[in-house]
């Protein structure tokens, strides 16, 4: 399904290959040779998707570029099932295992791979042909990654990267924080009551 989302439209080249089931939404951009496979997610929420040649975005999978953090993805990159990329860059043949989550701002290397149910964290740096293990964590920039038994570091690096200012404007004090994210967040994502469904 492909839906035009704030004035625009997804743009696929013919040579892609778009599952019936997947969503694409606004300004998508997906070069030759993709395959977006069953209920993955590809969606512009202000700023652009773009996916070069040669990328298989799984199933369940999900791309959401942001007003602040577009998404890019080079060629040859696999998108695993169920793994999830805000606001992302990632540079060509990148193996985004199943279940992986990769934050605002982070920029991922060429040749990296980040393994089943790991994370890049916010605004992290991944070096090209970094490997991230199985469930591990990456964070900062310069990159440091830990395995999640540790938690007091994680923490105290992701702390500094400040989510909630980054991602929402919003300072981690605030005493209604969750009050002011939902209803912030709720409004700009309310503009998808505009959308229109287009003919595929």
């Amino acid at each position: 399904m492909q839906f035009e989302h704030l004035g625009a439209r997804p743009r696929i080249h013919p040579d892609a290959v778009i599952a019936p089931s997947a969503v694409i939404s606004g300004d998508v951009t997906i070069g030759a040779g993709c395959q977006v496979l069953h209920g993955a997610v590809l969606t512009a929420e202000g700023g652009p998707v773009v996916l070069g040649e040669h990328v298989i975005v799984m199933e369940n999978a999900l791309i959401r570029a942001t007003s602040v953090n577009s998404v890019r993805i080079g060629s040859h990159v696999l998108v695993g099932p169920m793994a999830s990329i805000s606001g992302a860059t990632i540079a060509d043949e990148v193996f985004l295992a199943t279940g992986v989550r990769v934050f605002n701002g982070a920029r991922i290397g060429a040749r990296c791979e980040v393994r089943i149910n790991a994370v890049v964290h916010l605004r992290t740096v991944l070096p090209p042909e970094t490997v991230v293990p199985i469930a591990w964590v990456a964070v900062g920039d310069p990159v440091q990654v830990l395995s999640p038994d540790r938690h007091e570091e994680i923490w105290a690096l992701q702390h500094d990267l400040d989510f909630p200012g980054y991602v929402f404007g919003l300072d981690r004090e605030t005493p209604d924080l969750m009050a002011q994210l939902t209803e912030r967040y709720g409004s700009s994502l309310a503009r998808h009551r505009a959308d229109r469904r287009l003919e595929s």
